[in-house]
Parts: C-alpha cells; sequence; structure tokens
C-alpha cells in the first residue's frame, strides 16, 4: 500500500517546534528556570521546513527593520553571555570554562536547537531509527586542523583514526556503484539519465549522452588528451594567469569545447561554491573531489585533502560534535561517555538550562542587542523569546553569530567595523533528507550519485557509509536509506554577492510544497527505470533550508588582492570592541567546522 504524505503530516512537524517550545516554559520540573524545555521536546526527530525554520529568523528580521524591543532592568547576571549555539559558539564556552573553571556561562540561540548548521535529523521507520545531517557534515581533513582545534577534538572524546573503521570506504565500489547525470531537455532536447560517469571508456559514456555531435567528441578529449593548454609557461605563470579565469572561460577559450559542454559543467560545483562555473577560478577546480576535467596536464594537482580521504563524518555529520561539546559543559543533557555512544544518546533538552548550573544554554531566544553599560563594566544584552523582551547583563559577552547581523545588535561599534563586518554575504542552500523503505533502485542502476545538469535540486546521494558504536548503516539495498538532496539557487544574469541575497529572498519565499515537488520529480526521473515510484517510496522529508549558509568565501574571481592579513574585512571585523569579542566562522572566511572552533579560541584569548 502507497504510504502517502500529507501536506498536514508536514505542517504538524512545524507546529510541534513552535509549540513545544512555548509549552516548556512553563515547566515546573525541580531545578527547572523559567525557560526550561519540557520532556517531550526532541527537534531532531522533527520533519518538514527545517534549519532556519519558523520562529528562528523573524524577529531577527524585524529587528534589521527597524523594531525595537526596550528591555527593563537586567533579570540575570553571567560572567560570559554567548550570543549563537553553533560550534563556534560552543567551543568558545568550552575554552572560557577552562581558563576560568568556575565561572557562569548563558549560551543563547535563536533555534529551537543547538548545534548552529550542524544540524541532526531522526527517521523512524519499522521501528528503527535512521540518522542524518542536515548541515554540517564531515571533519574535513583533520590533520590540518590547528593544534587548538585538534586539542579540542581530543578534550571532547574524539579519536579520528576510528573513521577508517567506522566509515565503509569500499561498500558502493564494490557493488559497482558510481556517478550519474540527468541531462535537461532544455539545453539537450530531452532529459535522460546516463550512469557510468567517469567509471566507463568516456566514448561509451560520451555516446549514450543527449549531446551533439562535437559536445560528444569534445568530452571525450576533454577527458582523455593529456595536452597542455598553456605550453611554455612555468607553473607560478600559469597559475598566476588562470586564478583570474574562470573554469568556464578556461574550457570556452582554452580547451574550446563545444557550449553543450560549458553547460553540462555549469552547476556542477554549486554544492561547494554556491556559484556557477563562471565564477570559479580554473585553479581551484583541482582541490575539489568532483569530477572536472581538462587542467590535469596544465596544472599541477594540488589536492585540498592531501592522502587523507574523505570519511570523518558522524552519522548526524558534525551534529555529534556540538553533543560532544555539550556533553562536556552540561553532562546530564547527554546521556554517555564516548564519541560511539553519542550517536544514539537522547539529548534531554530539559536539563539545558537549569538554576543554579554553570553553564546554560537557552534555545529559542533572539538577541537584538548586545551594548556596553554606561560604566563600560558589563554588556547587557536584549533577547526576544515568545514575544516577549528579557535583560541579561554580562561581564563579557562573545558574539558567535552571523557577521551580517552583528552591527544591528552591537550599534556602538566604529563605522568602519559595521561595514567590515557586512562585507560578507554569506551563501544560502538547502540540504534535504529523504526517507525511503530501500535502495534497491540505486543498485540496480549502479549509482550512489546523480548530477542535474539544470534542475531544482543539483544533486541527489546515498548517505555515507558509517556505523559507529550502536548505529549500524545500511547493511543492503534491502535497509532503509536517507537520501541527500542539495539546492542552490543559481542566477546566471547576477554576478557576485548579490546572486546570494536574490537566492535567500527566494528560499524564504519558498513552501514546502515546492521543495516536496521537486523531490518526488527528480527522483522519480532518475530511478522510475528501476522500479522507484516517489508516491510509494518516500516516508518522510526534512527540508534543511539555510538562507545564510557557507560563510563567506574569498577564493572567487570577483576577490580583491589585500596588501596585508589585516587588510582584509573579515580580520577587521572580527576586532574585540570592548567587552565583546566576535567568534564565528564568518571571521575565518571559510564555512569549515575548524575555522569555527580556531575563531572561538581567538574570541576568548582577545578576552583574558
Amino acid at each position: 500500500m502507497a504510504h502517502k504524505i500529507t501536506r498536514r503530516d508536514f505542517l504538524n512537524g512545524a507546529q510541534v517546534a513552535i509549540g513545544a517550545s512555548l509549552l516548556g516554559a512553563c515547566s515546573s520540573r525541580n531545578g527547572s528556570s523559567p525557560y526550561s524545555l519540557g520532556d517531550n521536546y526532541y527537534p531532531p526527530g522533527l520533519t518538514g521546513l527545517r534549519g532556519s525554520h519558523k520562529g528562528s529568523w523573524e524577529t531577527m528580521h524585524a529587528r534589521v527593520t527597524g523594531t525595537s524591543w526596550p528591555a527593563g532592568e537586567p533579570e540575570e547576571r553571567y560572567d560570559l553571555v554567548v550570543v549563537g549555539a553553533g560550534i563556534s559558539g560552543l567551543a568558545a564556552a568550552h575554552f572560557y570554562r577552562k581558563s576560568r573553571p568556575g565561572a557562569r556561562i548563558l549560551i543563547l540561540d535563536n533555534h529551537d536547537d543547538f548545534g548552529g548548521h550542524a544540524k541532526r535529523n531522526e527517521f523512524q521507520i519499522g521501528g528503527e531509527t535512521r540518522i542524518g545531517y542536515g548541515g554540517t557534515e564531515a571533519i574535513d581533513t583533520p590533520s590540518s586542523y590547528s593544534r587548538v582545534a585538534k586539542d579540542l577534538l581530543a578534550d571532547i572524546g574524539i579519536d579520528t583514526q576510528k573513521f577508517y573503521q567506522a566509515f565503509d570506504q569500499e561498500l558502493y565500489p564494490s557493488m559497482g556503484l558510481g556517478k550519474g547525470i540527468v541531462f535537461d531537455a532544455e539545453t539537450y532536447g530531452e532529459r535522460k539519465l546516463v550512469v557510468g560517469y567517469n567509471k566507463i571508456p568516456w566514448e561509451e559514456f560520451a555516446a549514450q549522452t543527449p549531446m551533439n555531435a562535437q559536445a560528444k567528441q569534445d568530452l571525450v578529449r576533454l577527458w582523455t588528451d593529456k595536452k597542455d593548454y598553456l605550453p611554455g609557461l612555468s607553473q607560478d605563470e600559469k597559475h598566476q594567469k588562470l586564478r583570474r579565469v574562470s573554469y568556464e572561460a578556461f574550457l570556452r577559450d582554452y580547451a574550446k569545447v563545444d557550449p553543450q559542454v560549458l553547460a553540462m559543467f555549469r552547476r556542477w560545483g554549486m554544492s561547494f561554491w554556491c556559484v556557477g562555473t563562471d565564477e570559479i577560478p580554473a585553479t581551484a577546480v583541482q582541490s575539489y573531489d568532483g569530477g572536472m576535467p581538462g587542467l590535469d596536464h596544465t596544472l599541477q594537482r594540488e589536492g585540498s585533502r592531501g592522502d587523507e580521504p574523505y570519511i570523518f563524518h558522524f552519522p548526524d555529520g558534525n551534529a555529534s560534535i556540538a553533543r560532544l561539546l555539550v556533553r562536556t559543559m552540561i553532562p546530564g543533557a547527554v546521556p554517555g561517555s564516548t564519541m560511539e555512544d553519542v550517536v544514539t544518546s537522547r539529548i534531554d533538552y530539559s536539563k539545558l538550562d537549569q538554576e543554579g548550573e554553570a553553564i546554560r544554554i537557552r534555545l529559542n531566544s533572539t538577541v537584538v542587542q548586545a551594548a556596553h553599560t554606561r560604566d563600560a563594566k558589563a554588556v547587557d544584552i536584549t533577547l526576544v523569546r515568545g514575544g516577549e523582551a528579557h535583560s541579561i547583563r554580562a561581564d563579557q559577552c562573545i558574539m558567535a553569530c552571523y557577521n551580517s547581523v552583528i552591527p544591528y545588535l552591537c550599534p556602538e561599534l566604529p563605522e568602519a567595523q559595521r561595514e567590515a563586518l557586512a562585507y560578507g554575504v554569506k551563501a544560502p542552500l538547502t540540504y534535504v533528507k529523504i526517507l525511503v523503505p530501500n535502495w534497491r533502485a540505486f543498485a540496480e542502476l549502479g549509482l550512489d550519485f546523480v548530477y542535474y545538469t539544470n534542475d531544482f535540486y543539483k544533486q541527489v546521494e546515498l548517505a555515507y557509509p558509517v556505523s559507529l558504536g550502536s548505529y549500524q548503516r545500511a547493511q543492503t539495498p534491502d535497509d532503509p536509506m536517507i537520501l541527500h538532496m542539495c539546492q542552490v539557487h543559481h542566477s546566471p544574469d547576477i554576478q557576485g554577492p548579490e546572486q546570494w541575497r536574490e537566492a535567500r529572498r527566494r528560499l524564504l519565499s519558498t513552501p514546502f510544497e515546492v521543495f516536496e515537488h521537486h523531490v518526488r520529480d527528480q527522483l522519480d526521473q532518475a530511478l522510475s527505470s528501476a522500479g522507484f515510484d516517489a508516491e510509494r517510496d518516500i516516508r518522510a522529508i526534512t527540508v534543511n533550508r539555510w538562507p545564510h549558509g557557507y560563510a563567506y568565501s574569498p577564493d572567487l574571481l570577483w576577490e580583491p588582492e589585500y596588501a596585508s592579513e589585516e587588510d582584509k574585512p573579515w580580520v577587521r571585523g572580527r576586532k574585540t570592541f570592548g567587552r565583546i569579542a566576535i567568534a564565528n566562522s564568518d571571521a575565518g572566511a571559510s564555512a569549515s567546522t575548524k575555522t569555527a572552533i580556531d575563531q572561538g579560541w581567538r574570541a576568548v584569548q582577545e578576552l583574558s
């Protein structure tokens, strides 16, 4: 019998999140504060529109457009208030407590869960729990982490060497799975799936595509010709030249391929750079593990990960890092003692914000102002929760939220610093998780990843095959699977950061039904020939939308040269101002967990 998911199912999920936060505030458990959350409060289990969910962003948007909330006298006092419970904010609290063991710390966040973009999605099927990541997905290249970040991972119990056993690198290859491409009808005259990208002979792959004859020939040439397109230049000269040439321009002007080949690759890196290949430097593509050809015999390959595979992944991505950080600070909220058991631990959210505890995490609380007291010996923080304003006083404050909102929260900042903080526009993106009862269609077609040349979602892929502790990956194609789809709006007629502003506007106005429609349509297109039926096989969908997603990346074509490190806007913007320090991945202009940790550490040091 078909398992039909109704609109009401998903709307109810969103209502549970909002209702739980309000009901939780009325909890009267022993030791609880007026802000404590109820026993049944559990955001990871919610489906529908998540990420920046309903109730998490409206107050801040109102603040940006001029709304103010006058607050009375401070209701509470802390040594430190951290604004933002993402990895950077949690890490900052961790570092602060280590340097001041008795400090009283309050961590505030506007979302209904901690972790920031490191978000956990849980699904139930047949009495079994399947776990996925709704944002930050991996400890990318742990060997490159700073000593500070490596020590933090060790402090919270993470041994990255264990992932070599936990992550089954041979599962999908041993089954003969690989990449496929769905070519779009508008460009190629036919919407068609072709399987075997970078696996079967290129002549065979090209022959199956709906590309024109010249494009087929050019695609084969790109992959098989051992040609240096810049002969006579040194590697340094090539690099200097190509760092200002887009990958699309390289393919067009140097490799001289057909426009249909350009169209095939135009959105290839959207999930990584969130722009088309017309704005990605040609020098960048060799460090991206994504199969972008043409440069291997022109530039020496400089892989971003060295010899390390991309395997350092908890089933819920880096949400487990956030959980382990919370465990070190509020042990009663996160049962267990190891990196393995944190995967299956059920968080007791009622213990995050308890009276008398040295460290507290308060969710569903949007900070709208942080300003020094008249004597400059403290910072008064105004937050809005449930429509009501509250004031809290702290000896020190760390802003671990988005750089772009800090100028609105801290009106005292010098204008030059406010401008610097506003420089880095965050890139919006959406991670969608789909629960299916099995993945036989993928196995039959020989797929673990499908790229769409020009559709709503850029890709669909199988979950990373990770078993950790008592949590076991899908063992066979007959087991339930969480599929991952990524959506980033592409505006081919808009250049530079303005395209991300446009994408953000579109994302916040896109209803769940649109995400769901394209999930069904694109999965049926890729998999129906192997018996997949979206109406029958989709059991749940979680849309993790991040209108302010990746931290600003300075490695795209429009970024100017800077005379020094101190001239970079994000470096100027993160300067400590009085008793207010700034920590987040934006402050390091890198959407990475190591940057988030390092910036949390820096902020704490600057407050010392």
